[in-house]
């Protein structure tokens, strides 16, 4: 005989009408086309579609259109960077906006036109079954694009610096296995004197700055090689590319610092935390916000954050959940910033880091990141300063445990000792 489990009850709410007066909009290139769906006089529910362009004044006017049809909500999917100037525009009209995933709005197989599309979104938005995407505010969407811009100008002058270092790998010129940094003073001094066509390597080697003095023997016969014209050329192109990078990085650096000063107090709370400077808090806000409202604990803020692991359960089996991509700006500065911390041995993190890495070196780093980003809610939500539990933390909260493990050892040694606790 079968036997009945209890029903758990069930919210439904969510299946009612939420919004009476709502829009939803499939966002093109060139175009928008845009469903609303509104009480009519006779009680009934109607559904009216429209089509605008993407210019600028075409955009107003579907403000202007949906305030006189009384729309309160609006959604639209994340198609790209297409769906930007819309909500733009549509922010100032003073709509509640959503962004929705693509993913979680997909409509019945069959049934994909654009007027579908926006019929389906918008009777979501009306049931209530969508959940927007977090959209920060206006100040920190500016500074994220700055933050952005950097890094990927980072990138690409790691990726010149990579380049020069094949240029001199084919002249078998291998300074880079001497120099711990190519792009050093000294460094860059003995490759002037390359492209100029010096080739008495003692010379060259004498350049050498600060603590690669002690290199020079072996600094003169690693600037030994075969360098050809159109190596010199080449690395000198390099170079200057270089040097324009690091004036554009810098460029950039002071632009983000004069946008995050609405944001000091914030980002000198970030600062305060092992492996984040300023420019790391500055990435860290843009991508985040300051304000935590929309992520009422901290595990919502790292699954949102996708540094936590992914929840894989079936049939009451817990199976291995990959953390999955997410935001990888996001993900990659704290991945950053969990390598530097690591390298504070006084620090909580280099301790766990420490503790975990038996798993691997990676699962290791981004649950040192899970962490770091558990305590920045926490000071952001909370309004309070960083509190350093310390490196002996995980000793601390497992004493009675290392107390048995030390004595163990020390009987199997052949001692006998009795614990006394130091008076403080």
């Amino acid at each position: 005989m079968a036997t009945r489990r209890r029903a758990n009850k069930v919210n439904i709410d969510a299946l009612v009408d939420l919004y009476e007066r709502c829009a939803g909009i499939d966002v093109h290139k060139e175009s928008v086309t845009v469903c609303v769906i509104r009480p009519s006089t006779d009680g009934s529910v109607q559904g009216e579609m429209v089509s605008y362009g993407t210019t600028t004044g075409e955009l107003r006017q579907l403000s202007q259109w949906l305030q006189e049809c009384g729309v309160t909500h609006v959604v639209m999917e994340s198609t790209g960077v297409y769906w930007r100037p819309v909500w733009q525009i549509l922010e100032a009209g003073g709509f509640h906006l959503l962004l929705a995933n693509a993913k979680q709005v997909r409509n019945m197989p069959g049934r994909k036109t654009d007027q579908a599309d926006a019929v389906w979104l918008a009777t979501l938005l009306r049931k209530g079954l969508i959940k927007g995407s977090f959209i920060a505010p206006p100040q920190i969407r500016a500074l994220r694009d700055l933050c952005r811009s950097r890094a990927s100008l980072v990138r690409d002058r790691t990726r010149v610096v990579q380049r020069v270092e094949k240029v001199l790998e084919e002249a078998n010129i291998k300074l880079d296995t001497v120099a711990s940094d190519l792009m050093g003073v000294g460094s860059r001094m003995m490759l002037e004197e390359l492209i100029k066509g010096e080739t008495d390597t003692t010379k060259i080697a004498e350049l050498a700055l600060g603590r690669m003095r002690p290199k020079i023997p072996q600094l003169v016969g690693a600037l030994e090689g075969h360098f050809r014209p159109h190596q010199t050329f080449l690395l000198k192109q390099l170079l200057d590319q270089f040097d324009d990078l690091c004036r554009r990085i810098e460029r950039f650096e002071r632009q983000i610092e004069e946008y995050s000063r609405p944001f000091d107090k914030q980002m000198a709370r970030l600062d305060s935390m092992p492996g984040i400077d300023r420019l790391s808090a500055a990435a860290i806000l843009s991508e985040t916000g300051v304000e935590m409202e929309p992520f009422p604990t901290p595990q919502q803020f790292c699954r949102w954050a996708t540094i936590a692991p992914g929840n894989n359960k079936s049939a009451g089996k817990q199976r291995n959940g990959k953390t999955g991509k997410g935001n990888r700006w996001l993900r990659g500065s704290l991945t950053q910033c969990a390598w530097a911390a690591t390298h504070d041995k006084n620090s909580y993190f280099a301790a766990q880091y420490r503790r975990l890495l038996h798993r691997g070196k990676q699962r290791a780093l981004v649950a040192v990141a899970h962490s770091m980003l558990a305590a920045i809610w926490h000071m952001l939500r909370r309004d309070v300063e960083y509190h350093e539990l310390g490196a002996d933390y995980f000793e601390k909260q497992n004493l009675e445990g290392l107390k048995k493990t030390y004595l163990k050892k020390l009987e199997r040694l052949g001692f006998k000792v009795n614990l006394e606790p130091i008076a403080a």
